[in-house]
């Protein structure tokens, strides 16, 4: 609202400003479009010159009361549009492509010929194309309907995102209650520099992730800066400082580094010297481009320690990655065996020259056998597939780059397929060191972090959501594992070192827990003599039946040399988990680990443990060991921290350590 020119000018009057509004958005804010930059509205009732103020008590004549301002409504980009409804587009036409595809083939194979039948076929593909065409136009109405409707706004206590054509939506974000503010991006966003922003909350199980989709790359790095600044407001505010103030307090602390200790000092000198590695170029230059509408990069603030990944490093990850790759590859294989089988008919006999050489081939090469020769191919298909699997492994990590800014932690990574994540220090609920059997071998781990998640609204985001915690080195050096904590998050810098292990009598309990009740090799030699004894005793004593128990014998056989196999190693996993395990705890924090073949070790706060309870079942009480539970809210609705077999006096001065903070469930 401004001032009519032909309204004589009116002194400056100074106004308080409501919450969250231009006073919070004054610099480093200040450029910021989501802070509310509206002139001051000027007092139409106050004394002009010449006049007198009114008095104390005495209101104006007939003073109306001001409307609040509106918060700005901010919609999506509007490749939220035309994007969305080509992706789904593309998405139909494969399918349609796949099933009139084999169709073609299935008719062909029953003898059916194109050339009497070509003018039906061009008009499915007619009617079919017109049927693409039509629902595309369809998914494109609906998702211009959707985009009118689908804004956000930074109102003055609460994130508001608006959704719904018909049922409308509002679903409300306190800025207490934001827990880290993530960015996604497929190849195709990238492309177009848009991305979808996730804003987890702290309601773990109980609440899901607000997702913002199709937002401009630009917009959503000043929506992040954004909220984590309100949330420090809204901090401060409820914690008793004067909104004024408040707001002078997160305007400086955005350009303010964080103090830190002499180790922590130390490590940002390191930081300073971020490994680096063969990816990083091309992720710098893709993250420069920024995509089509990806507009200019926006300062967030000011960042205190940073790293990356070294080219043995990203080697290591990506030979240490899981087998999603392969189930994928799998699936496309069975597909085009499928798509093979309805062309075998078709092309029968046409191959069989070159087929026969083939083989001959692998005859002469193999000294004629032939199962030696599928072994090998085997193996190299299954080299094939398992280098693929590094190489995406290594493209998903490229670009890698953990820092610390201001209060929060922010990891990024992936060269095709971008994934942003920020959580504020607060809601770091515990610091988790993974170990595998590898790993411990060459002296390196995971480090990754526990934080409170929300359920995500959709089944690829929700498995996303169940992941442990946020990754911040997938494959590091142990020695080293102590520099990036005291840079990354020096409030962790107390953990406790000297650890309680377990109780003596644990070891055996181990070994009969970890040999025998869960043993794999106990329970597979039972069903092996469990099948041999019904096949001996089932099994005719003829010919065919005498043959088929000596080749069932001789797998028997073949078995309880596997089982031996494991139950050494169930044996050997008990007695490393007798070692490695034990738990500790000072003043200020607490620490689990639980070791085996593969180890993890869990530092957490003490101020983060929700509850912690003692449980013991008739066996333990009879070894006089006792199970310690700690409770904490990192992940979705919470995890449970736990060590089995710890002495009963360990245990008892463990729960008087927590009963000063009234967090003991008797």
């Amino acid at each position: 609202m401004t001032q009519s020119p032909q309204q004589p000018p009116q002194p400056a009057q100074p106004q308080p400003q409501p919450y969250g509004q231009p006073q919070y958005g004054q610099p480093p804010y200040g450029q910021n479009p989501y802070a509310a930059q509206q002139p001051p509205y000027p007092d139409p009732y106050a004394p002009g010159p010449g006049q007198q103020p009114a008095s104390y008590g005495q209101p104006y004549p007939q003073q109306p009361a001001q409307d609040p301002q509106e918060p700005r409504r901010y919609h999506v980009h509007h490749s939220y549009i035309w994007l969305g409804s080509m992706q789904a587009g593309i998405a139909i036409f494969v399918v349609m492509l796949i099933s009139g595809f084999s169709s073609i083939m299935g008719a062909l194979a029953e003898g059916d010929r194109i050339g009497s039948d070509l003018p039906i076929l061009l008009l499915v593909i007619g009617v079919a194309v017109g049927s693409l065409v039509l629902i595309v136009a369809v998914i494109a109405l609906f998702q211009w309907l959707s985009y009118k409707h689908l804004y956000y706004e930074l109102g003055a206590e609460e994130f508001n995102l608006y959704s719904g054509i018909f049922n409308k939506k509002r679903v409300h974000v306190p800025y207490q209650r934001i827990q880290s503010v993530d960015q996604r991006a497929s190849l195709l966003q990238r492309v177009f520099g848009v991305c979808s922003v996730s804003i987890d909350t702290a309601g773990g199980s109980s609440n899901k992730a607000v997702t913002v989709p199709y937002v401009q790359k630009a917009q959503a790095e000043q929506l992040r800066a954004e909220l984590f600044a309100r949330k420090q407001y809204a901090a401060a505010v409820q914690g008793g400082m004067a909104p004024q103030e408040a707001a002078v307090a997160v305007a400086a602390a955005s350009g303010v580094v964080l103090p830190q200790a002499g180790a922590a000092a130390q490590a940002v000198a390191a930081g300073a010297q971020a490994p680096r590695n063969v990816l990083d170029a091309p992720a710098e230059i893709w993250t420069d481009v920024r995509g089509v509408f990806g507009g200019s990069a926006v300062d967030t603030g000011q960042v205190t320690y940073e790293y990356g990944l070294s080219n043995k490093e990203l080697v290591f990850t990506g030979l240490s990655n899981n087998t999603a790759f392969v189930l994928i590859v799998i699936g496309l294989l069975g597909g085009a065996a499928q798509i093979a089988g309805q062309m075998a008919p078709l092309v029968a006999g046409r191959f069989d020259p070159f087929v026969g050489q083939l083989l001959s081939a692998g005859s002469q090469l193999f000294g004629g056998n032939l199962i030696a020769a599928g072994a090998v191919l085997l193996l190299a298909v299954t080299a094939v597939v398992w280098l693929f699997s590094i190489v995406g492994t290594c493209l998903s990590f490229g670009g890698f780059r953990a820092c610390r800014r201001d209060n929060r932690i922010e990891v990024e990574h992936g060269l095709l397929q971008h994934r942003f994540q920020g959580v504020s220090v607060d809601r770091v609920q515990s610091v988790i060191v993974k170990q595998s059997f590898i790993r411990r071998l060459l002296g390196y781990c995971e480090l990754s972090l526990g934080k409170i998640d929300a359920v995500a609204e959709n089944s690829e985001e929700q498995q996303k959501s169940l992941s442990p915690g946020l990754v911040v080195h997938p494959f590091v050096k142990m020695s080293r594992v102590p520099e990036i904590l005291a840079g990354l998050v020096p409030e962790f810098a107390d953990v406790p070192v000297e650890s309680t292990p377990v109780a003596p009598v644990a070891l055996r309990r181990a070994l009969i827990r970890r040999g025998i009740i869960q043993g794999s090799g106990f329970w597979l030699a039972i069903l092996i003599i469990v099948g041999q004894l019904c096949a001996n005793a089932f099994i005719p004593p003829n010919a065919d039946g005498l043959t088929a128990l000596f080749y069932l014998n001789t797998g028997a056989f073949i078995g309880y040399a596997l089982c031996i196999v494991l139950f050494a190693l169930d044996i050997v996993g008990a007695i490393l988990w007798f070692r490695g395990s034990g738990f500790a705890y000072n003043e200020r924090f607490m620490q689990v680990s639980n070791g085996g073949f593969a180890r993890e070790t869990v530092s957490f706060p003490r101020k983060k443990i929700q509850y912690g309870f003692a449980r013991t079942n008739p066996f333990q009480r009879r070894a006089r060991t006792v199970t310690v539970n700690a409770r904490t809210a990192a992940g979705v609705g919470g995890t449970t921290v736990r060590l089995i077999d710890v002495c009963e006096e360990d245990a008892r001065r463990w729960l008087e350590w927590l009963k000063p903070r009234g967090n003991v469930v008797e």
